[in-house]
């Protein structure tokens, strides 16, 4: 799989393109939460059984989880600013079919259509992976990743002053010119990315995925409306495993997978991955118990008594604590690398509920623990899009971020039918209404702490990053030929063909005397390439090109620019630089 260039010129990166990307993110990330104020009246509201009510909620998690790795894939293909404006669009059209009806079916169509959004998040970091310059990344990527979090908490608020005080289709058209609004700024502001992998889309392995998610995710969010040792939950589950070995047959047999699962077997992506349902797990629990707790009455005991309003303000400020986190993990991450900033970020989140369990009895004391848990969650989600990036080649960055985004959501998933059947199974039940108790909420935040304890065990398996000062330069990277060699010295020169012509497209790749890939490079359409060296000393720089034979040359570097052309019709020789 290659990183080639599209026909376009490469359009430069605005300082806007950030807040742009970031703000669509948050407008996705608004869809998850937008409902939640009404979540106990959607059975009036539609007219319908409260177990059917609950598809409104589940018809947009299964559509987002299907999305993400689909839209990621596509992005690589045909362009990632392009996907993204077709999730946006798609998540436009399925909020104004929700405006327009109280029909549960119709409402479940639009909410579907919602759910396609969430692919917007990966390609946005595969965006900015595209076009900003390095000391840019870190922060974007950390902003872009915590927009999930940042989008959730401020949608509280505003969604249960909306539904207070108007009828409650306003959310969807609210919602619906958000994305407009995203759209806009999309296409006056963001470039597209040049970036383009080669290869075909893989439909039957975008239906095998699909149908191993659905199969996967169904039983997981209705288990406890089924029961979860029925029949068609514990089927649900064993068709879902043998989809999705099948299809992990095929796309290891394909030559353009939707998902290369070599690379994802890595143990940089597959311990993310795995930390990342941790992660999402732990987010979630906190979503689900403090607006419950500090919306019980007070006559209860433990009930704090707040208005859905005053809860949603209180939580608010675990997404807004998230959002300030951004440029703090930028900081940290430059100094020790993410994998340390995700294991930090795990310990705040272990702090954060294990205070929460003696921190229950105060509206006050509900706004430290957002707080605390927001930085912990900033962290470890800011974390992960650099990790992924750093370990998958950048032709493979959406389709990489995609199954990222996948695996948190499975995680939310996950924290929503347990916390639910914890909550469920521990509540008294008054004038025939269940309702949570103190009990239930300490042993939510207990299983929110174990789910950590698990993803920082997950972390410590991350292979220790490379620390070395490199810069990948090609004409199609994100450094420039001029700004490689003004940062640091190295190899520069021309690829070769027998009769001197120059070789464009071929792959140059810096080897260290160790055996390892120090540096790659495709030679630009002149045959001309940089690569820049981490340290002085020996290196063998390996060439190859379609149509001609391997090449290996030792070279030596010795602390300033040095020349080298490699000739692919020559054997290897060694040359003194």
């Amino acid at each position: 799989m290659k990183h080639t260039p599209t026909d376009q010129p490469r359009r430069e990166a605005s300082g806007a393109v950030v807040p742009v990307l970031a703000f669509a993110g948050i407008v996705v990330a608004v869809m998850q939460t937008l409902l939640v104020p009404v979540i106990k009246d959607l059975p009036q509201l539609l007219d319908t059984a409260p177990s059917d009510a609950t598809w409104v909620l589940t018809s947009t998690l299964l559509s987002g989880a299907v999305a993400t790795p689909i839209m990621g894939r596509l992005g690589d293909l045909y362009g990632k600013r392009r996907m993204l404006v077709a999730s946006l669009a798609v998540m436009v059209a399925g909020a104004l079919l929700s405006a327009v009806t109280s029909e549960l079916l119709t409402m479940i169509a639009g909410r579907t259509l919602q759910g396609f959004a969430m692919g917007a998040i990966p390609l946005g970091i595969g965006l900015m992976r595209d076009m900003l310059p390095r000391e840019r990344l870190g922060s974007a990527m950390a902003l872009m990743s915590s927009s999930i979090g940042v989008g959730g908490g401020l949608a509280l608020p505003a969604a249960a002053l909306v539904a207070q005080h108007t009828d409650w289709h306003a959310l969807f058209y609210g919602a619906a010119g958000l994305g407009a609004l995203a759209i806009a700024l999309t296409l006056l502001v963001v470039p597209e990315s040049p970036a383009r992998a080669e290869g075909s889309f893989d439909l039957p392995g975008a239906l095998g995925l699909s149908a191993g998610l659905v199969l996967f995710l169904l039983p997981i969010t209705k288990g406890s409306d089924w029961g979860w040792t029925s029949g068609t939950t514990l089927g649900l589950f064993a068709a879902s495993a043998v989809v999705l070995v099948l299809w992990g047959v095929m796309e290891l047999r394909v030559s353009a997978p939707l998902v290369d699962l070599r690379t994802t077997a890595r143990p940089a992506v597959l311990f993310t991955n795995l930390a990342s349902i941790m992660v999402g797990v732990s987010f979630y629990v906190v979503s689900l118990v403090l607006p419950q707790l500090l919306q019980l009455p007070k006559s209860t005991g433990y009930g704090l008594g707040q208005s859905m309003v005053v809860a949603g303000l209180l939580v608010a400020p675990l997404g807004l604590t998230m959002m300030f986190t951004a440029p703090v993990y930028a900081r940290l991450s430059a100094k020790y690398g993410p994998k340390v900033t995700l294991i930090l970020g795990l310990l705040v989140i272990a702090i954060g509920y294990g205070a929460g369990l003696g921190l229950m009895s105060a509206a006050w004391q509900s706004l430290v623990i957002a707080v605390v848990l927001g930085a912990g969650i900033g962290l470890a989600y800011s974390s992960l899009p650099a990790l992924i990036v750093g370990a998958v080649p950048a032709s493979e960055t959406g389709a990489a971020n995609g199954l990222n985004t996948l695996m948190r959501s499975i995680g939310t998933s996950v924290s929503s039918a347990v916390i639910g059947m914890v909550l469920a199974n521990t509540a008294n039940t008054v004038n025939g209404v269940a309702v949570p108790t103190m009990h239930g909420f300490r042993v939510s935040f207990l299983i929110a702490t174990a789910a950590v304890a698990v993803g920082l065990l997950l972390a410590l398996f991350l292979p220790k990053a490379d620390r070395s000062p490199q810069l990948h330069a090609s004409s199609e990277e994100d450094a420039g030929l001029e700004r490689a060699e003004e940062v640091l010295r190295g190899f520069r020169g021309r690829v070769l063909d027998a009769d001197g012509t120059p070789v464009a497209r071929a792959r140059v790749t810096l080897i260290d005397r160790r055996g390892r890939q120090a540096g790659a490079a495709l030679s630009a359409e002149d045959g001309s390439y940089t690569l820049t060296v981490p340290a002085q000393g020996a290196y063998v720089l390996a060439a190859q090109a379609t149509g001609h034979g391997p090449l290996a040359s030792a070279a030596t570097h010795a602390g300033d620019d040095r020349a080298v052309d490699v000739d692919l019709a020559l054997p290897g020789e060694t040359v003194t630089a």
